[in-house]
């Protein structure tokens, strides 16, 4: 069921969402948590598929918050407050979305709207897909979070992106950069259960300014204790890692496609699934988790490795 609300109020929206239970049948709220998603109107399509994706394995309700700008003065000057309620969609998953446009004033002020639709008792996750602010835990929106997502992929500058949240971080804050990393993680940890001796050396090879690169570079150097090269290859995203150990060299090298190549010492490479995972899957496992994530953390503030040119 779509309900089509135009200059409204949040007080209008909640009696639409309890409308539409009612009508089909479902008068309780089953939801785990809010996803509240702040984006604007070019990026939106892609975060609500995202969002909704994730809500059938969370279920919950989704605030898809768009801030709309009139080239006009005479319209920027105009509140006005839209709203689309979608229950029981296809898009929606198991859960609830209310797509929110915010024109004007009433833009600035995005928090008074979202507050009286936050589900009582459960927890608040925010994602921001592109334009994250500087410092997400004192955005107004990011604020009212348990969890705040962003993603450094999105940003014009990655690295200098990841160095702002380093400067903000609050508990809780996290980022898809980081979450594209959990394949190469547990690959490599398992790879280093079966090399005996310490690690000397560490070399992560990626396209230029990526930050999934950046921070599993920091995040092998914290855990290692070694400097980490950084190499600048064609891509795409990161397509080696190479661990110098007592032994000889570890190394997994993922040069295209959902297949790489786990060569340990003495022992022939052998092929290993290691895809790039697609924007719902991230998102779901980040909803997994509504606790703060030291690990990202210990990266995020770990130093750079050393740079080297392709």
């Amino acid at each position: 069921m779509r309900i089509d609300l135009t200059d409204t109020t949040a007080s209008d929206i909640n009696k639409a969402l309890v409308s539409a239970r009612r009508a089909l049948g479902t008068p309780t709220v089953g939801r785990v948590l809010t996803l509240l998603v702040v984006t604007d109107e070019e990026d939106a399509y892609d975060a609500l598929r995202a969002a909704g994706a994730s809500a059938r394995e969370h279920p919950a309700r989704i605030l898809l918050v768009i801030r709309r700008t009139s080239r006009s003065p005479h319209r920027r000057a105009h509140a006005r407050l839209d709203a689309e309620v979608r229950v029981g969609a296809d898009d929606a998953g198991a859960g609830e979305i209310v797509v929110l446009r915010l024109y004007g004033e009433v833009g600035k002020h995005a928090d008074s709207v979202v507050l009286p639709l936050l589900l009582p008792d459960v927890p608040v996750v925010a994602w921001w897909p592109y334009g994250a602010p500087k410092n997400p835990a004192a955005d107004p929106l990011g604020a009212l979070a348990r969890r705040r997502i962003t993603d450094a992929y999105a940003s014009e500058n990655p690295v200098a992106f990841l160095a702002g949240l380093r400067r903000s971080y609050t508990p809780g804050d996290t980022d898809l950069a980081w979450t594209r990393l959990t394949l190469w993680r547990s690959t490599l940890a398992a790879a280093l259960d079966q090399v005996p001796g310490p690690v000397r050396s560490a070399t992560v090879e990626s396209e230029a300014d990526n930050p999934s690169a950046e921070l599993l570079a920091r995040w092998l150097g914290v855990r290692l204790g070694v400097e980490v090269e950084r190499v600048v290859t064609g891509g795409p995203v990161i397509t080696a890692v190479r661990l110098g150990t007592a032994a000889g060299e570890l190394s997994v090298e993922r040069p295209d496609g959902p297949l790489a190549s786990l060569a340990l010492p003495g022992r022939p490479p052998r092929p290993l699934a290691l895809q790039v995972r697609a924007l719902p899957e991230l998102l779901s496992e980040e909803l997994r988790r509504l606790d703060p994530d030291e690990a990202y953390a210990e990266a995020l503030h770990a130093e750079a490795g050393a740079d080297a040119t392709s």
